[in-house]
């Protein structure tokens, strides 16, 4: 069962983290792709904002893939965690800890998951254990 639960782990965030990767690289799924998220990180100060997005965006992407398959889980959960490490920095320390202010729960959760999947192993239903 810990193979299962392992695996139903790494794909909901691996697959979501690739789709928001998508989403700034590609623009896919309603994201703004690079110019937008570009933009977006241009109107928070942050520079260089193009650099910025398409790291994020390739992080997210190739990190979020990688997590989902089980394949170099330690690199992957790091790529994750650094973005969610960016975005606690950059917009959501500021408001405190809990989501209904716009705090850091939600990526610190998402941090923990994904560094304990890293420190477990990717499980029995993976690519490479």
């Amino acid at each position: 069962m810990v193979a299962w639960g392992l695996l139903i782990i790494r794909l909901v965030i691996g697959l979501t983290f690739a789709g928001h990767g998508a989403q700034k690289l590609f623009g896919w799924f309603g994201g703004g792709g690079l110019k937008g998220t570009a933009g977006w990180l241009a109107s928070m100060n942050l520079k260089p904002a193009f650099l910025l997005a398409l790291i994020t965006g390739i992080f997210e992407f190739a990190g979020g893939l990688l997590f989902a398959a089980g394949i170099w889980t330690p690199l992957a959960a790091i790529m994750i965690a650094v973005t969610m490490i960016g975005a606690i920095v950059t917009v959501h320390g500021k408001n405190g800890f809990w989501a209904t202010s716009n705090g850091f729960e939600y990526n610190l959760i998402l941090i923990a998951a994904v560094v304990g999947v890293a420190l477990t192993g990717p499980g029995a239903y993976s690519l490479f254990q």
